[in-house]
C-alpha cells in the first residue's frame, strides 16, 4: 500500500507538531507526565510517487501516533490526515485515546470518496500513544506498529492483517509471513471496516524510567527485521533522532518498496 507526509516543525510549547495541524484550543495536559525524549521521521521510499504516510508528535500532550493512508487518487494522503486530525482534536478535547480512534474511524467513513465518476477506497492506519503521570494507553487499527524498549524490543500492537490470522491459525509459520504476497492485506482499517465491526486493539502500562516506545508503519517492517530494530534501538549513547534516522536508513538500504515512518520515544 502507497503510504503519506508530514512536515514537521519545532515549537517550544507542543514538542514537534504536522505543520498541517493548527488548533487554537488549549491542550490538555496530565499532572506531571514523564519527561520524554523523541525522534520522527518519514521518507516516501524509493519506489512510491507518493508519501501517504503521515504522523504527530507533542510531548506536552503526550500523544503520539503514525497513520498509513491507502486508496488512489491521493486519497490515501487525505485519509490519513484526516485519522491524525480527528484524533489530535479528540485527545486535545479531553477524550480518550480508544474514543478518538472511533470518532476518526467514523469521519472517515463519512467522507465522500469518488473521483471521475469511480468510488475509491480511502482507508488509514493508526498506531497511537498516549503518555501520562499514570502509565501509557497505546490503541491501533491495521498494521503500523508500537513496539516497547525495556531492554529489550517487544510488540505490544496486533497486526490486524490475513497473513498474521494465518499465523494465528496455524495454517503459515512466522518466518515465511514476511514474504507471503499478501502480507499487505488488512483484515481491519479505518475507513474501510464497518464502525460496527471495528476492533480496536489497546495495550496499558506503567511507566519507569528508561522505558521507550517505537511507532512505525510497515515500511520499517517489512524490510528491517526485529533483531536488527532492537539492535538500533539499543544504542542508547545515541539521541533518539539519530536512532530514527538510522532506522530509516535500514529500511532504504532494504529497496525502500513503501512509505516508512518512525517515531523513536525515551522516557526518564
Amino acid at each position: 500500500m502507497n503510504r503519506g507526509h508530514a512536515v514537521s516543525v519545532a515549537d517550544p510549547h507542543r514538542g514537534f507538531a504536522p505543520v498541517a495541524d493548527i488548533r487554537h484550543a488549549l491542550p490538555f495536559r496530565a499532572a506531571h507526565p514523564p519527561m520524554i525524549e523523541f525522534g520522527h521521521g518519514t521518507h516516501v521510499g524509493l519506489r512510491r510517487l507518493r508519501n501517504e504516510d503521515t504522523y504527530y508528535a507533542d510531548a506536552s500532550l503526550g500523544l503520539f501516533l503514525v497513520a498509513d493512508g491507502m486508496g488512489g487518487h491521493r486519497h490515501g494522503e487525505v485519509a490519513a490526515a484526516l485519522v491524525r486530525d480527528t484524533t489530535v482534536d479528540m485527545v486535545t478535547r479531553g477524550h480518550g485515546l480508544v474514543d478518538a480512534v472511533q470518532e476518526a474511524a467514523e469521519r472517515l467513513l463519512a467522507c465522500p470518496r469518488q473521483a471521475d465518476g469511480d468510488v475509491l477506497p480511502m482507508g488509514s492506519t493508526i498506531a497511537a500513544l498516549r503518555l501520562s503521570a499514570g502509565g501509557y494507553e497505546a490503541a491501533w487499527v491495521g498494521d503500523s506498529r508500537i513496539y516497547l524498549w525495556q531492554g529489550t524490543l517487544r510488540q505490544i500492537s496486533h497486526d490486524d492483517s490475513l497473513v498474521q490470522a494465518l499465523v494465528e491459525a496455524g495454517k503459515l509459520d512466522a518466518a515465511s509471513a514476511s514474504h507471503h504476497p499478501q502480507r499487505n492485506v488488512l483484515t481491519q482499517a479505518l475507513g474501510i471496516t464497518p464502525a460496527n465491526q471495528l476492533r480496536i486493539g489497546v495495550a496499558r502500562g506503567g511507566m519507569v524510567a528508561g522505558m521507550g516506545f517505537l511507532l512505525c508503519s510497515d515500511g520499517l517492517t517489512e524490510g528491517v527485521g526485529d533483531a536488527s530494530i532492537a539492535h538500533v534501538v539499543g544504542r542508547t549513547q545515541l539521541a533518539a533522532q539519530e536512532c530514527v534516522d538510522q532506522l530509516l536508513l535500514s529500511a532504504l538500504e532494504a529497496g525502500g518498496y513503501d512509505n516508512v515512518t518512525v517515531l523513536l520515544l525515551r522516557s526518564s
